[in-house]
């Protein structure tokens, strides 16, 4: 059908709800507006679903989640599976509660059972829930840390990490084969409880993924000597996080734990932020105010969905707070986890830390000191999940700690995917070792880059909406695949990574050998002076990313060179 076709079909067909006709009759008159809702279906792609709330098939709404879960429920059904259920869990945003109904009912409509969270939870509980009740695949319905005009859908396998390959293309593909919502299952809610297909889950996932969390701890006796003398400020930005960090400080014994009032309470309008993003600085605005005034050792605050983390720690040289980056704060925990595994001889066998193409190159030397083996892999947390179940179907190595640079880390397995509640735990404890040992998060951090080097990393972004953006980003993407620089400013470009052909190219000679990871639309030059530099189109915003890295002789020096560096890359562009 064409667009016009399209939006008269969703105005005037009676699957379509009133309200649903009224919102699309009231844009009668806007052509641009009717082409952006209707020009595509919205995509499917290897991490479910992302767009913006309203009626349209570009749009997140009830009938675009029926039709998604159909075709998820489809895919269950042929791998024989249907009998394990599904689990579903949602955030704060607009909409949540109701689309993970609309998936829960659909499934049931197809004789699978769901197992729905009573209230929302974070995202990386729901990767441990879906293990706990033996579930083939999970759902969440959650924007992240998108703005608030947006919700999303994300869906999960049995072993606990988001689908990947070769399951993420056979479920895209069975979703686009639900062309006709006649085709689309659902029942009534009273009806799919009575059948004991509708099942509310709460308590007992959560008792149980704290005491997960517990285990990780490596010096309870620290925690209990500072909980009196450490002073945590926390936000949850108006997302999951609130109950379950809360709740897991207190059980350990921190007793000076401050969560700014303002952003306290779930609000799918993130009313006090201009991004409900920990990446963000102006995000902090308020924990900062609230820090200054209770003199806190270190700020912390997660996204929407809880799987992400950002920090700030007090530094007493500027008696100010110093924002640490997703590398930065992922370094500290790893070194720290490495470190005293390592003294108290309870490292496993075979220990191995995972990290994305775009993380700092930090993690290299600290692998190296502690002789735990680095494996990379392509960006996206899925990936590092997915590395977590070969180790444990080949017996091949054991998972010690895993991150990514956008702010996300997992220590332990009881997750597969990023756990910003865990992530709040460890750098508690890395807070209270260094207040026993009369340092502060910064004076540490400096310490570890006194010892393994000044990388620091940034990423430039150019966002271009609507069909002509995505355009654009394509248009960028091919000039930089078929005629890859060969120089980046001061930096010579010493390989290319082509991750879409599966090949590197040695560029002084010419040579040619595959990467090694999966097929994916990413470029990655490698730098001469321990510089590098990775192009990637944003999987699920109107966004072309550009990671770069550099390794400098102090922390000036790093931030020169990362300077220098993004000027290269502009004129290139």
């Amino acid at each position: 059908m064409t667009v016009k076709e399209q939006y008269d079909f969703w105005c005037s067909n009676a699957y379509f709800d009133d309200a649903t006709k009224a919102e699309l009759k009231a844009i009668a008159n806007d052509e641009n507006e009717i082409n952006e809702r209707f020009y595509k279906d919205l995509e499917f792609g290897t991490g479910g679903l992302r767009g913006i709330i309203g009626a349209g098939t570009n749009r997140m709404n009830v009938y675009t989640v029926r039709k998604a879960t159909q075709g998820l429920a489809n895919y269950i059904i042929k791998q024989g599976t249907q009998n394990k259920g599904v689990a579903i869990a949602y955030d704060s945003r607009r909409m949540s509660p109701e689309f993970a109904d609309e998936a829960a009912l659909c499934l049931n409509a197809n004789g699978i059972k769901a197992y729905v969270f009573d209230a929302l939870r974070p995202t990386p509980e729901l990767s441990f829930a879906l293990r706990t009740k033996g579930c083939t695949a999970g759902i969440v319905v959650t924007a992240s840390h998108n703005p608030p005009e947006y919700n999303g859908y994300k869906v999960y396998w049995e072993d606990g990490a988001q689908v990947t390959a070769p399951k993420d293309k056979e479920i895209i593909d069975e979703v686009k084969a639900v062309t006709d919502y006649n085709m689309v299952k659902t029942m009534p809610k009273e009806e799919a409880v009575k059948a004991g297909l509708y099942i509310v889950i709460g308590k007992d996932i959560d008792d149980l993924y704290m005491e997960e969390l517990k285990k990780q701890i490596i010096h309870p006796e620290i925690i209990k000597e500072v909980a009196k003398d450490l002073k945590i400020v926390y936000s949850p930005f108006h997302g999951t996080g609130n109950v379950p960090v809360r709740r897991i400080l207190k059980e350990l014994g921190f007793e000076h734990v401050y969560v700014v009032p303002e952003q306290e309470l779930p609000d799918p309008d993130f009313t006090t932020l201009e991004y409900p993003n920990p990446e963000d600085p102006k995000a902090f605005t308020l924990a900062l105010k609230l820090a200054r005034e209770v003199k806190a050792d270190v700020v912390l605050a997660t996204d929407p969905d809880a799987d992400r983390l950002g920090i700030y720690s007090y530094d007493t040289k500027t008696d100010d707070y110093v924002a640490f980056t997703g590398n930065m704060s992922g370094m500290l925990i790893a070194e720290y986890i490495l470190r005293e595994r390592t003294k108290l001889n309870i490292m496993p066998e075979k220990p191995a830390l995972i990290k994305t193409i775009v993380t700092t190159n930090m993690a290299d030397p600290i692998a190296e000191k502690y002789n735990v083996k680095l494996i990379e892999v392509l960006t996206g947390f899925k990936y590092i999940g997915e590395q977590i179940k070969w180790f444990e179907q080949n017996h091949t190595n054991n998972y010690v700690f895993g991150l990514e640079e956008s702010y996300g880390c997992l220590a332990g397995t009881h997750a597969r995917d990023k756990d910003a509640v865990v992530a709040v735990m460890c750098l508690c404890e890395v807070a209270a070792w260094c207040k026993k040992n009369g340092i502060t998060l910064w004076d540490q951090m400096m310490n570890i880059y006194n010892e393994y080097g000044f990388f620091k990393e940034d990423l430039y972004t150019i966002t271009l909406k609507g069909m002509d953006g995505s355009e654009k980003i394509k248009e960028m993407m091919t000039k930089l695949r078929n005629n890859p620089p060969k120089k980046l400013g001061d930096w010579d470009v010493v390989s290319f990574r082509d991750y879409d052909k599966d090949e590197v190219l040695d560029i002084k000679t010419g040579a040619k050998k595959p990467t090694g990871l999966p097929k994916s639309n990413v470029l990655y030059f490698d730098l001469t002076d321990n510089a590098w530099c990775c192009a990637r189109p944003s999987g699920t915003e109107p966004k072309i990313k550009f990671y770069m890295g550099v390794k400098g002789s102090n922390l000036n020096d790093a931030k020169d060179k990362l300077t220098k560096l993004t000027e290269a890359l502009k004129a290139v562009l």
